[in-house]
């Protein structure tokens, strides 16, 4: 049975640029869906549709809405403010499409959320890890988590420049009226750069309570295109 979240919803923009992507997808819902009874919405902008999210991701905690949009440019902080006017829940999740990580993970930092303990809640303590190409195709293969977590060592991470803070992207639980309260994405930034960075200031200097959790996040390793995702 799996573990109630029904009053999280976590948001994921993606344009599916490879098929590298959408395995990653794939890959990253699964480590949701595989525990959690929750509510997931996925928000695909491309150029055109070509249903094959929907066709492969039919889990009934999962929404699929599409987006036409020939902007070459991946606008990530307009499709979140997008996804997140949906939200209907308490607690909303920003997620990126590549992310995974121990689901014990999230039962903590939605438990500080749930009890009000804290506005914002990361469930993972800053070290964010690339898993190379290689572990890649072995956890897409074998969707083994313990493999990752042995081979840590070999893995880059991701967004250093952040210092002390420790990386503030992938993934990160907030109260849904918090969230909304501080201006939800910055929509100045287009395209990809330093949103995440300013987003976690910006909390901090509205005094929000933030938390994290003990555990890497795991970055499933893609190509880089032009948007630098």
């Amino acid at each position: 049975m799996r573990i109630d979240l029904t009053d999280t919803t976590f948001i994921i923009p993606v344009r599916i640029d490879s098929m590298i992507r959408l395995e990653n997808l794939l890959m990253s819902v699964d480590s949701i869906v595989r525990y959690f009874r929750t509510r997931i919405l996925i928000m695909e902008a491309s150029s055109y549709q070509n249903e094959i999210i929907p066709s492969l991701i039919k889990d009934d905690t999962v929404k699929y809405t599409f987006l036409v949009d020939k902007d070459p440019v991946f606008y990530k902080t307009k499709y979140l403010n997008i996804l997140a006017k949906q939200v209907d829940t308490p607690l909303v999740c920003i997620w990126d499409a590549d992310v995974i990580l121990d689901h014990l993970q999230i039962l903590d930092a939605v438990k500080q959320l749930r009890t009000r303990t804290s506005d914002v809640a990361y469930p993972y303590d800053g070290n964010f890890l690339d898993t190379s190409d290689i572990l890649r195709e072995h956890y897409w293969l074998h969707r083994d988590l313990d493999f990752l977590k042995k081979h840590q060592a070999k893995m880059n991470s991701l967004y250093t420049v952040e210092g002390v803070i420790g990386a503030v992207g992938g993934a990160v639980f907030a109260q849904t009226e918090k969230y909304l309260q501080a201006g939800m994405e910055n929509e100045d930034f287009y395209g990809w750069g330093l949103e995440d960075g300013e987003r976690h200031y910006r909390w901090l200097s509205f005094g929000y309570r933030i938390y994290r959790s003990e555990g890497c996040l795991f970055h499933l390793s893609h190509p880089r295109d032009q948007n630098g995702m």
